[in-house]
């Protein structure tokens, strides 16, 4: 996907558009659409993993760039969670001999840790990552996708599996609109 004209965050953005716009067709653009400044519209389920279906809902903001000449993004976000607003970053870096992403999560309220790498890919124009992790004490694998992507609009969804895979619940569902 063509990246999209957007105010920098570096002197070296324009740098970074330039080697995005002429990349080999590997997967390492998938993420391209995600450059800018977003307004975030937040659906969380209250408690995961206990059969709720009780949902927050709440707004936010996500600034994304390109790093590493193309080989990845870095992501700032404001969550503005009731009664606990917070910041968290998303860095995600592009393997182009496995031709995989790989995404992980710092939550701004314990920044010494980072979270598991989630590991996937796009197929037409839809992102699919994975990975196993832990929450409460239960393994789980949990699930990214990326959806419904558009110059203007973008869906990220999170579900957990306690099950092997077998059943998910989606517990996390941002959807981005471009700010003008």
């Amino acid at each position: 996907m063509p990246t999209q004209s957007t105010p920098s965050h570096s002197e070296d953005a324009p740098a970074e558009n330039a080697a995005a716009e002429n990349a080999p067709v590997d997967g390492r653009a998938d993420f391209d659409f995600f450059f800018g400044h977003w307004n975030v519209s937040h659906r969380r389920l209250q408690k995961r993993l206990q059969d709720d279906t009780n949902w927050d809902v709440f707004g936010g903001t996500c600034d994304v760039r390109p790093i590493l000449g193309g080989l990845g993004n870095v992501d700032d976000n404001v969550i503005e969670l009731p009664g606990d607003a917070y910041r968290a970053a998303t860095l995600r870096t592009f393997d182009p001999a496995a031709r995989r992403w790989s995404i992980w999560w710092i939550d701004g309220r314990n920044s010494a840790t980072i979270d598991v790498p989630m590991r996937g890919t796009f197929e037409a124009g839809v992102g699919t990552f994975l990975c196993e992790d832990v929450f409460d004490g239960r393994n789980i694998q949990v699930h990214f996708l990326w959806s419904r992507i558009t110059e203007k609009s973008a869906r990220w969804e999170q579900a957990f599996s306690p099950d092997g895979g077998k059943t998910w619940e989606t517990n996390w569902i941002m959807d981005f609109a471009r700010q003008v």
